[in-house]
């Protein structure tokens, strides 16, 4: 029995790095799953791709299509769906009593909502950042029109949606960053504006600059 077990360790895919032999067995499955037509289009023929999502499958307790399903890359950062997120917290060993809690009035830019959870240890309430329609407007969440004009934005066809997704994405930012393993949540990288930086002055030509209009003063 004992020498069962060893060789059960000997090749646990839970713990991927910790010898050779284990990551060569987890790579011979994910090579097998990205040959599936289950998995979703972005992760077929990738086994790389498949093995690390069966890694952080393994780490959080979930099903490795449920994680390829919810963990997408978008300009290059793996973000997690709110959908993902809305589960995480559901899930989670250290919450309970997980609900959305929508205020203001619908149809109105103050009509939002904030995720509330129970800790189970101590009965305290956590309560994560509310997100209103005016919110979405201000960081420019809520029109997104694509190159030809067209509006995208699932803002103004599913707000009801959209704001518990990103307010359970916020939730975890706050109090489960462990689960989201340090990925982003959805949004977050498109909210993410590169600004091209202001090239700076030559000092030379700021001197020059200042003489001539001090000359013209005297002029």
């Amino acid at each position: 029995m004992d020498e069962l077990m060893k060789q059960e360790m000997k090749y646990d895919v839970s713990a991927p790095f910790s010898n050779g032999e284990n990551f060569n067995n987890l790579y011979k499955m994910a090579q097998r799953i990205s040959k599936s037509q289950l998995v979703p289009q972005n992760y077929q023929g990738k086994p790389e791709d498949c093995m690390l999502a069966i890694d952080m499958a393994n780490r959080n307790g979930m099903s490795p299509v449920m994680v390829m399903q919810n963990l997408y890359v978008v300009k290059g950062k793996p973000v997690w769906s709110g959908q993902a997120c809305m589960s995480m917290i559901k899930a989670s060993k250290e919450f309970k009593n997980v609900r959305v809690v929508y205020v203001g009035e619908e149809g109105t830019d103050e009509w939002g909502c904030y995720v509330k959870a129970t800790y189970k240890e101590t009965g305290e309430e956590a309560v994560g950042t509310k997100i209103t329609i005016k919110m979405a407007k201000d960081e420019g969440w809520y029109s997104k029109p694509d190159k030809y004009g067209k509006e995208t934005s699932k803002w103004q066809t599913m707000p009801q949606q959209m704001l518990a997704y990103r307010a359970a994405a916020l939730f975890c930012r706050i109090y489960l960053p462990n689960e989201i393993m340090g990925c982003c949540v959805e949004g977050e990288p498109e909210d993410i504006e590169t600004v091209p930086k202001k090239e700076a002055e030559n000092p030379f030509d700021i001197v020059e600059k200042v003489s001539e209009e001090t000359e013209a003063i005297f002029k």
